[in-house]
């Protein structure tokens, strides 16, 4: 399925209210994720900000803001949707216009190093990915061919 990114306004979850949260949104055309409708996802940045506890036989729901709770939402910066699977950072979605469309990027792409730093450590590449106005390199793999792509970090929001 085809996803876009945007922000949403606001957003209130019970007592707390989040200005400015990213959301994907989407046409779920095969109706595979519709409960009875489904037209975007806020995500686990703004569940983190929450210890949340289930009560199953009460049907409730309780959050506790934790120390998340004030931190920054972490937008997309290059369109590039990275996840580590099967220890390996790999490529799982590129947003359509963003900076890692136009620089060539490809759903399967394997990322084996940005800026010669080789790891396995998602957080760190997350990071480096979100220094606006940097052009890092990164060496892929890609259908077992090496390559290296230089990618321009903005906000595509």
């Amino acid at each position: 399925m085809q996803m876009y990114i945007t922000t949403m306004n606001e957003f209130r979850i019970g007592n707390y209210t989040f200005r400015n949260v990213p959301t994907y949104l989407f046409d779920d055309i095969t109706n595979i994720t519709s409960y009875p409708s489904l037209a975007g996802m806020v995500g686990n940045d703004l569940l983190r900000r929450f210890n949340l506890t289930l009560n199953y036989a009460k049907k409730e729901l309780h959050l506790i803001p934790n120390t998340h709770f004030r931190d920054q939402f972490d937008y997309s910066y290059t369109g590039l949707i990275i996840y580590l699977i099967d220890d390996r950072i790999e490529v799982t979605d590129v947003i359509r216009n963003s900076p890692a469309e136009k620089a060539g990027f490809k759903v399967g792409d394997i990322i084996l190093a940005i800026n010669n730093n080789f790891t396995t450590n998602l957080q760190l590449y997350r990071d480096i990915l979100k220094n606006i106005g940097t052009r890092p390199k990164l060496l892929l793999m890609r259908n077992k061919e090496l390559m290296v792509k230089q990618l321009p970090i903005r906000s595509i929001l």
